[in-house]
Formats: C-alpha cells, sequence, structure tokens
C-alpha cells in the first residue's frame, strides 16, 4: 500500500486544515475571545526555533483605531480594519539582549545570520499559529504589506531597537467562504538530489490552471515578442510583473536603524 492510499484511508485532520487553506479577506465583527487568541499564539509558540532561542514577539492588535490605522500603513486594505484580531510577527533580538545583559555577555546582533535566524522563527510561528486558527474555523491572510511603511508601523506599536515587523496576519471568522488556489505542479517545486531547471512544462500547466479559475476575469497582457498581439492574462504575466519590479527599496536602511546591520 503506497503512503498516499495509507493517508486516503486514514484521513489525517491537520493534513486536511492545511490543503484547505485559502486567504480569507471578508471578515464578521465578532470579536475573538482573549483565551481563543492566547491558544492560537501558544500553537505558534510551539514550532521550531533555532537553538531554542525563540528570537521573535508578537502583537495582538484589537482596537478598532489601531487595526484602522494599520489598514493605512498596509495599503488601505479593507480587511486590515474589518478583522476583529490583526496579529503582528516580529523578528525580536531586543530580549537576547537582555537574556546577554543578565548572564553578563554582550550580545551580538549585527550579521545577516542573526536577522535570518529571527526571520525564520517568527515565520515559522506564525505559520503554526496560521494553521491553528484555521483549524477552530477562523479565517487568516498575511499582511506582507505592513513592510510598505515598516517606520510608522515600528512606531505605532512601540517596538524598540533589535525588533522589526516582519510580517501581518488577519484573524476572524469568515464572512463569506474563502477560495482555494491551485499551487505549482511538484515538478517545478521538488527536486531529487539536485536542482531541476527544466520546469517550463509544470508553469504552462500551472498558468493554464489559473486561467481556469477565472481569478484574473477578462484581463489581457502583451504577447512577448509579439508587439500588438495581446493574450489572456494569468498567473506567468502576474508573476513576472511583480518579480520585475523594485518594492520597498528602503527596508536595508530601516532594519539597520532598528539595530541589524547585516555585515
Amino acid at each position: 500500500m503506497s503512503l498516499r492510499d495509507e493517508l486516503d484511508l486514514q484521513p489525517n485532520h491537520v493534513l486536511q486544515v492545511i490543503h484547505a487553506h485559502a486567504s480569507c479577506r471578508h471578515y464578521q465583527p465578532d470579536p475573538i475571545p482573549v483565551e481563543m487568541v492566547k491558544a492560537i499564539v501558544a500553537t505558534g509558540q510551539r514550532a521550531s526555533t533555532s537553538s531554542n532561542l525563540q528570537s521573535y514577539s508578537v502583537i495582538a492588535i484589537t482596537e478598532a483605531a489601531t487595526r484602522s490605522r494599520l489598514s493605512e500603513l498596509c495599503g488601505n486594505q479593507e480587511h486590515v480594519a474589518q478583522a476583529p484580531l490583526f496579529l503582528c510577527w516580529c523578528t525580536d533580538l531586543a530580549r537576547l539582549g537582555r537574556v546577554c545583559q543578565l548572564r553578563g555577555y554582550t550580545q551580538i546582533s549585527d550579521y545577516v545570520e542573526n536577522f535570518l535566524v529571527a526571520a525564520i522563527d517568527a515565520a515559522i510561528a506564525a505559520q503554526n499559529a496560521a494553521l491553528a486558527a484555521q483549524s477552530m474555523g477562523l479565517g487568516i491572510c498575511y499582511i506582507g504589506s505592513i513592510r510598505i511603511h515598516p517606520r510608522q508601523v515600528i512606531e505605532l506599536l512601540g517596538l524598540p531597537r533589535l525588533v522589526f515587523p516582519l510580517t501581518g496576519l488577519t484573524v476572524g471568522w469568515p464572512s463569506q467562504a474563502p477560495r482555494t488556489r491551485p499551487r505549482l505542479p511538484q515538478e517545478a517545486i521538488l527536486h531529487w538530489e539536485r536542482y531541476n531547471s527544466d520546469q517550463d512544462a509544470a508553469l504552462l500547466q500551472y498558468d493554464s490552471e489559473m486561467a481556469a479559475t477565472g481569478i484574473y476575469q477578462d484581463r489581457q497582457a502583451p504577447v512577448p515578442g509579439k508587439e500588438g498581439q495581446v493574450e489572456a492574462y494569468s498567473w506567468l504575466e502576474h508573476s513576472a510583473r511583480q518579480a520585475s519590479k523594485a518594492a520597498r527599496t528602503d527596508l536595508r536602511e530601516i532594519l539597520e536603524e532598528q539595530g541589524f546591520l547585516l555585515k
């Protein structure tokens, strides 16, 4: 019996929650009980962490005025203000600085590795928390646009030196069912023994699958190399446009202001 057959015969709730993931951008106003928030964050804390340093923090925002301001800072996304809970996941080396003081050491936090350790810890914890929330019937949506105006976010949330807002997470009861999207074929993601650069067939297959969802509606895009000709807009065009734009070019400067020197 194959592993897939075994999993099909023995449904796993964790896998079901993961595969049912869809970003939620429409929420009911009902607040989330404090104990529920704590349970979500506690699940985040059970995530793997480098050397058990746990170099992250999370700011839970429920006040309507603060969520409204965050919405403005995150590109005026309405669901940031609408969701009853916003979790701001932060890289946090400030706490380790205090740990060093308590034991008579001086923290070294000047290098890229220090920031990467904290960023990976925060991201893994956030994903654990997201899955926990979804397992409770809540909807979630990651908010990377919290990095559009990080200085203002830092000021708004009172983040000290060596703490940086990595990503946000809206959480709440969905007011409408979010729609799942297909993911890239494993031929483009899973590589055996060595990296495989021959991915065109998988990319074109995925482009067709995404077009079939209707998510891009009736948009059109220019045909590469054929001036004046257009074709249906889909994932390849969308992703190429995103990847060919410079974005948030001041982040290194702001990270340095917060004490992450990235040497």
